[in-house]
């Protein structure tokens, strides 16, 4: 009879001489690095894994669409390394959102690490990029513990001599970097997302100016499997408002319930469906196509912001009594008699401005409990973004110089649904005169 033994102990063997290459190929040498001036030690778990994770976060006060913007200059940098760096497995870890100004439901309790499928198709964002959520981060990489954490740092005198030129210097870390700290046993401990349990073996402060592509040379993939960045807001796009910007943008599809939401209140309220306003796409956003011939809702959206922007815009923000008579204009000409509001604008001013629109329609989304509890403000201005996108015609304050990343996040989306250019970029001016608009952010197929 055939012995079969031979063969087997041969079979073993070829796999033990595989697993020796991948492992030599792929293994953390020791090297010394321009960043900490000392061996780093091979891990036993690293030895054979080629993946890498890039992390990043960006200053606590900023909010949730500058945010999104922070994004897509991560997810473009991260698409370029892994068309570029075939060697190892790059993959992006999406910041958890939470503590953020504009999030004040207290009674609904935390918001704090709130994973994106929260908000996002995170499906739809891996159509373009290699993205996973934090809590799959850490079940993969099987630790707590980062290799090192980058805190980039503005160039104050950059900023003073208005001479701005390319800087990444790996410089002394100011003693008040809140909220780091070294701990006894040589670790970092920081904020993390609001985990309590994360720390990072090196901590370096890098004086930065320049394309978020210029940290590749921080990324040591040799040396480093996780890399984080923090106050990655500083770092700037490399393709801003290119075709592949919009790419990015385009795959930031909205988690489909709130779509169902949304739609289901245009249906109701507004007589809008996507059928009737010529805004029906497809559910994969790789299949999109340049167009100009959404007609939209029959309902004019306006964006009005109150609150901060009373004290920080008030040179530039109207009364309630002047926007409600540039609305009354607006809905005249275009001969609609609904007006959907999104503001954060109190109880008693919205009042105040249906009062001086008696003779229309004026609504503001009415969230449930249910919607708020499980979606969050997040989620709650997600859905006022959408009602916006899909209306026939929308309007905004004139800011100036300073655009309202609330109202940006509705600007592109109504780019990619297809609405010609004079639907979307209108402004409400200070008083009932004409002003500049700061242009057209026109999207780029």
């Amino acid at each position: 009879m055939f012995n079969s033994l031979p063969l087997r102990i041969l079979y073993l063997l070829l796999l033990l001489i595989n697993f020796v290459q991948h492992t030599k190929e792929n293994e953390f040498c020791d090297k010394t690095t321009q960043y900490d001036g000392i061996d780093k030690k091979c891990d036993v778990y690293s030895r054979y894994s080629r993946n890498r994770y890039i992390l990043y976060d960006v200053n606590p006060p900023e909010g949730f669409n500058l945010r999104r913007d922070v994004y897509i200059r991560v997810a473009v940098f991260v698409k370029k390394l892994i068309e570029k760096e075939k060697e190892f497995k790059w993959k992006l870890v999406l910041p958890p959102w939470g503590k953020l100004y504009h999030w004040r439901s207290k009674h609904i309790g935390s918001q704090i690490q709130l994973p994106w499928h929260v908000f996002f198709d995170v499906a739809s964002l891996q159509k373009y990029v290699s993205v996973i959520e934090m809590y799959q981060f850490l079940q993969e990489y099987k630790q707590t513990q980062l290799d090192i954490v980058y805190i980039l740092q503005n160039d104050e005198k950059m900023f003073k001599t208005g001479k701005f030129e390319d800087k990444n210097e790996i410089v002394e870390c100011n003693r008040e970097l809140w909220p780091y700290r070294k701990l006894e046993s040589n670790k970092y401990s920081g904020y993390f997302w609001g985990y309590h349990n994360i720390t990072s073996v090196a901590l370096k402060c890098v004086k930065f100016h320049g394309l978020t592509s210029d940290l590749i040379r921080n990324l040591e993939p040799t040396v480093y499997r996780s890399v984080m960045f923090d106050h990655m807001e500083i770092a700037l796009h490399d393709f801003y408002g290119s075709q592949e910007y919009w790419k990015a943008r385009r795959s930031m599809r909205y988690n489909s319930e709130l779509y169902s939401i949304a739609n289901a209140y245009r249906e109701t309220f507004l007589n809008s469906t996507d059928k009737n306003d010529n805004t029906e796409r497809p559910d994969d956003w790789t299949k999109e196509k340049s167009r100009r011939n959404a007609i939209g809702g029959p309902y004019l959206a306006v964006h009005l912001r109150r609150r901060d922007f009373l004290f920080g815009r008030s040179s530039t923000v109207p009364t309630l009594h002047s926007a409600a008579s540039q609305l009354r204009e607006q809905l005249e000409q275009l001969q609609l008699n609904v007006l959907f509001v999104a503001t954060d604008a109190t109880e008693e001013e919205f009042n105040e401005l249906k009062d001086y629109l008696v003779n229309y329609t004026v609504l503001r989304f009415i969230l449930s409990d249910y919607v708020l509890n499980k979606f969050k403000d997040g989620g709650i201005a997600i859905i006022d973004q959408i009602i916006c996108s899909y209306a026939r015609y929308f309007l905004r304050y004139f800011l100036g110089t300073h655009e309202s990343t609330f109202t940006f996040r509705i600007q592109e989306d109504r780019e990619i649904i297809g609405f010609p250019t004079k639907t979307t970029f209108n402004i409400l001016c200070k008083n009932n005169k004409k002003c500049d608009s700061t242009g057209q952010w026109e999207i780029v197929w």
